[in-house]
């Protein structure tokens, strides 16, 4: 059984239509989550667990959003997770994206970043929230 050692959130946005940050750069990583584990405590066999969710307006085309969530502050740093979501031209509402991850033994340093990103591989696609990335840190 696993002891918790810590838990973060990044809560970027907490309610529907709360911003609008367009995704300007096709197929460029743009950050919307960040939090930062403290390992003290941990002994063998960490995972941490990793959730989030983010809310997109999507333009009228076929369209693909992409999820990665990276250990560390660059969008070249190991990558956790990443998953790509393609939304159809007759989805007019908002899309909530919702995932969740595992980072398996990853290295024990003082403290453990995670950083989340979204791309789109086409213009129009506005971050409109709910957004929120959270993880929490176990040892044996």
């Amino acid at each position: 059984m696993g002891t918790y050692l810590d838990a973060r959130t990044s809560q970027n946005a907490s309610t529907a239509n709360s911003i609008a940050i367009p995704i300007l750069v096709i197929n460029t990583p743009q950050l919307f989550g960040q939090i930062g584990l403290i390992t003290e405590g941990a002994t063998t066999n960490p995972r941490v667990l990793l959730k989030g969710t983010i809310s997109i307006q999507l333009p009228l085309a076929l369209v693909g959003i992409t999820i990665r969530i990276v250990r560390g502050t660059l969008s070249t740093d190991p990558v956790v997770y990443s998953a790509t979501s393609t939304f159809n031209l007759s989805i007019l509402a908002p899309q909530v994206i919702t995932f969740s991850a595992a980072d398996f033994q990853p290295p024990i340093t003082p403290q453990l970043t995670y950083t989340a990103f979204v791309s789109s591989n086409l213009l129009g696609a506005i971050r409109v929230g709910p957004e929120s990335f959270d993880g929490i840190l176990v040892s044996d």
